[in-house]
């Protein structure tokens, strides 16, 4: 029998120096480790705003990671042991730069926009939307150390799950984690991945599906008809 859905760990980052980065901190949060407790709330807008939506939790970099849609990141265990395996050597949970790690729930088979109650029914808690992938960067690259990493992970496409908050409050290891109100236009996590990383027909049908708005809708819809010379239908 599956495991029933569950936070395994929950992870925070601090303030590093890091040579892979071309924010003007010239600091890092991604390498995370486990604490008892994460408290969440929105952030805010990603230029201005509070950064990660996890309280203590450094972003380096705000014009690319942070914000309301970049909040909270949830990586399944399941992948890290995958990783373990490919990679041939261990991997705590947290490493990947993921606030949750996750078990028993299948993070890139989740429908983005989907709702993620933490704690479960009897328990109602903090809520999560999921917003869409992590985009692979040189900071993830450099903090692993491994060889063409981008390109790998790029390659195997499952790359956990951004989400928003839409429900404040605290989160712990163990907590219930279980997934409602799915949309109808059934595009997963991996789909948005390789929409936003060239695949022009999956680009067509998130713009036509409303998972995006503002800016994050304009500059998707500017690069699909900057390559294929007509708008989006």
């Amino acid at each position: 029998m599956p495991h029933p859905a569950r936070v395994l760990s929950v992870n925070v980052g601090k303030a590093v120096p890091t040579d892979h980065t071309s924010a003007p901190t010239g600091t890092t949060g991604i390498d995370k480790y486990a604490v008892s407790s994460l408290s969440v709330r929105a952030p805010g807008p990603k230029v201005g705003g509070l950064g990660s939506g996890v309280v203590g939790d450094h972003v380096g970099d705000q014009r690319f990671h942070g914000g309301d849609n970049k909040a909270v990141y949830l990586f399944a265990r399941e992948e890290l042991d995958w990783w373990e395996t490919e990679l041939d050597r261990p991997l705590r949970s947290g490493i990947f730069g993921e606030n949750l790690t996750t078990t028993g729930l299948a993070v890139d088979d989740l429908v983005v926009g989907s709702l993620i109650a933490v704690g479960g029914p009897e328990a109602p808690g903090v809520v999560l939307r999921v917003a869409g992938p992590r985009i692979p960067c040189r900071t993830f690259a450099g903090h692993l150390g491994e060889r063409q990493w981008i390109k790998r992970f790029s390659h195997r496409g499952l790359t956990g799950a951004y989400c928003a908050v839409a429900a404040p409050g605290a989160i712990r290891a163990d907590d219930a984690l279980t997934v409602h109100d799915v949309p109808a236009h059934g595009l997963t996590v991996p789909q948005m991945f390789r929409a936003l990383t060239g695949d022009l027909e999956l680009v067509e049908r998130v713009l036509a599906s409303g998972v995006l708005a503002g800016e994050e809708f304009a500059q998707l819809a500017e690069s699909f008809e900057r390559r294929t010379g007509r708008a989006p239908a």
